[in-house]
């Protein structure tokens, strides 16, 4: 196959696909019909000489072949992304156009609604596209271009990132209201490892956080999948949890049933970063907007650096 027969658009059309495992969804994605996806993605696969999609006709499934070459399209569009990023920057543009934001899934809708107003006057000329999802695939969307930036827990292991520390989000006890945590000065976090310990499901940062805080073990407590069935466990009486501070209640709960606790000097916390691609060449803005982040952190976080004086709720 000659080179110049290969079209980016075609390449578009089957990392649609292969996200949307449907043709239609992916023709509307692309905003094309049906019918000129499909006979392109064909036109492909004959000029490949390979079957890149297994099509039934209740789903669409990639073959190993086709899961080669999708990967192989995702980084050249990668690649064709970031030569109109150094044609703007080459041009002296500020931060603007379509940028792809991702957000730990226990942060995201915390912080977000916190920060979008003054996030938008500053950057008037950014074209936000929020997302949240877990470390694991934040990276790898990250490392295929799928995600220019996300805001992650730290520490993470990943090479050809830029990573800039932006606060310290301290943990929070969250406990029924009648347990014995709830009375007195509270509990340390080393006191936590037992039974009633309740942590999100394998998969979440937060998980592995909370155990190293408490010095649980693997088996400890109960699961659940997100912060807000978290909650309502506790509330439950199902036993009690760690949440970050910025998914904590504030306040005291209107219903009585739980009673939320903050640790003393140098309690459990995480810090949460800015991470980018190294290579983008928007590293500059991406700078100024981990500036951004840190300047308006919540009132519920912290300076890196600086612990929180002990207090109860």
């Amino acid at each position: 196959m000659n080179i110049a027969g290969l079209s980016l658009r075609d390449l578009e059309y089957v990392v649609a696909v292969a996200d949307e495992t449907h043709f239609g969804r992916a023709a509307e994605r692309c905003n094309v019909s049906q019918p000129t996806l499909s006979v392109q993605v064909r036109k492909l696969e004959e000029a490949l000489g390979l079957t890149i999609f297994e099509r039934t006709n209740r789903r669409v499934l990639l073959t190993p072949s086709g899961q080669v070459v999708v990967r192989q399209a995702r980084a050249v569009l990668a690649e064709a992304h970031r030569l109109l990023l150094l044609a703007r920057e080459g041009v002296g543009a500020a931060l603007a156009g379509r940028l792809v934001l991702a957000a730990i899934q226990t942060l995201g809708p915390y912080l977000f609604p916190q920060v979008l107003r003054q996030l938008r006057q500053e950057f008037p000329q950014l074209a936000l596209a929020l997302s949240e999802g877990r470390t694991a695939g934040i990276l790898e969307g990250l490392r295929e271009g799928r995600l220019d930036a996300a805001l992650i827990s730290l520490p993470i292991a990943e090479a050809g990132l830029t990573v800039a520390p932006l606060f310290r989000e301290p943990f929070l006890l969250v406990c029924p209201a009648d347990h014995a945590f709830a009375m007195g000065d509270g509990p340390r976090a080393e006191d936590l490892a037992g039974p009633d310990l309740l942590l999100l499901d394998e998969g979440n940062c937060l998980r592995d956080q909370t155990m190293a805080a408490c010095g649980a073990g693997p088996a400890a407590g109960r699961h659940a999948t997100s912060l807000e069935t978290l909650r309502s466990m506790v509330a439950a009486g199902a036993g009690y949890t760690l949440l970050p501070a910025l998914a904590a209640p504030q306040g005291p709960d209107p219903s009585g049933l739980t009673v939320c606790r903050r640790f003393g000097e140098g309690g459990p916390d995480r810090v949460i970063a800015l991470a980018w691609r190294a290579s983008d060449p928007r590293s500059e803005g991406l700078t100024r907007l981990a500036g951004f982040f840190r300047a308006h952190a919540p009132g519920a976080t912290l300076p890196c650096g600086m612990t929180e004086a002990a207090s109860s709720a």
